[in-house]
Parts: C-alpha cells; structure tokens; sequence
C-alpha cells in the first residue's frame, strides 16, 4: 500500500522525506510537488525504475522524462556543456519554471530512454522537492499523471491517476504554479523554444536570443 505524508506537518514531512528517500534509492516511484505541477519520480540512475515509471504514466521509451536535480552542480555534472547561453538562463531563471534540453553527457550509465543523447534538466523551485533531490540525487521526473491526461495539481489528483504505482506520495498542498515549465533546447547553434510554459518567450529573450518556431506549443 502507498504510505501519504502531509508535508504541511513538520513531522510528517520529514518522515515523508526520509521515506520518499528510502524508497526512490530502492527503485520505487515517488509522487512529489514542485512549483509547476506534482511529479511522479524515480531514481534517473536505475534503468528499472525509469521503466516503472513510463509504465505508470503509460508512456513509451520515445517520450524520455527529464531529470530534476537539486543544485546548478549536479546539472551540469549531467551534461557535456551548458555553454555561456546554458549559464546565463540557469542564473536568471533557476530555480524555477524552466527545462533545458543539453546533451547528455557521454561517460553517464543510465538509461532514460530513446533520448538521441540529450537530457532535459529543471531545478524546482519547491523547498520539499530540493531537499529530497539533495538527498537522492537526480530524479527523472515527469508530470504525475497519466500520459494524455491533466496534470496534477494536488497529490489527490495524482493519486486518481497513478495510485498504488507509487509508493510514497509528498502531499504539499495545492501547487501555487499550475503550469508547465517552459523547455528550451540549447543542443543547436541558437537556443530554441521547444514548449511554452511558466516562463514567457519575452522574458527569454531579455537573457538569450531564443527562437520560437510554430511548432513550440501552447499552453
């Protein structure tokens, strides 16, 4: 049975961390809140619990999660090189709502799935999520629900759709963001929009001269 922890309650939150932690070290998946919707975790390490997680969302090898990760550090030990656009976004808008798709760097053993060799990174701005990324170390992590179906605003609706796939659910009440972070992929010559979200194009461009073709999609 999924163990529920109010993370609202200074005990229980830490009883949920050190659970959630216990858990994902273990292969599990993990139901977590973070500033744009809840998330459904695992450890981005274990080729296993990265497959358990795609089957709980019902998702194929060709939609790779991206990975959270709980310092600038730990991102950029995941990839070959963020490159002065890489940096300049990551100081302005980390952490918070945006995704940035680098390539992966090649010495990492893990299996994320049919990737081409890049990876997705996000640093959440949400003190429960950082901390246990802290303690466990990059997470992929994708949004909790079904593939096809609305994100999660709250664990309750997370656990509607994903129910006993997951073993520790982190309830932090309500999300205060509600939208998807904004994706921009930094493995071309120019940083491109990939998909719109928390963060605006015109706020992007006030750092990086990034390009915005038509198939970016909507919110």
């Amino acid at each position: 049975m999924s163990a529920w922890f109010d993370c609202t309650d200074d005990v229980q939150r830490r009883e949920g961390l050190a659970a959630a932690v216990t858990a994902v070290l273990s292969g599990e998946l993990v139901v977590l809140p973070t500033d744009t919707v809840y998330g459904v975790g695992a450890d981005a390490f274990s080729p296993a619990a990265v497959a358990r997680l795609l089957a709980a969302k019902g998702r194929g090898r060709d939609m790779p999660p991206p990975v959270l990760v709980g310092t600038v550090r730990a991102a950029a030990a995941l990839v070959e090189d963020l490159g002065p656009d890489g940096q300049r976004l990551i100081d302005e808008f980390w952490p918070g709502g945006l995704t940035i798709v680098c390539r992966a760097a090649r010495t990492l053993a893990w299996d994320l799935g049919d990737t081409k060799g890049t990876v997705a990174i996000r640093m959440p701005q949400d003190a429960t999520a950082l901390e246990l990324l802290r303690e466990t170390g990059p997470m992929a992590v994708s949004s909790a629900n079904l593939s096809g179906s609305a994100s999660a605003m709250t664990a309750e609706e997370a656990r509607d759709q994903l129910g006993e796939s997951v073993s520790v659910y982190l309830d932090g009440g309500k999300v205060a963001g509600g939208v998807a972070s904004t994706i921009v992929d930094l493995t071309g010559s120019q940083p491109r929009l990939l998909r719109r979200g928390a963060i605006s194009v015109g706020r992007l461009r006030e750092i990086v001269a990034v390009t915005a073709g038509a198939d970016a999609g909507q919110l």
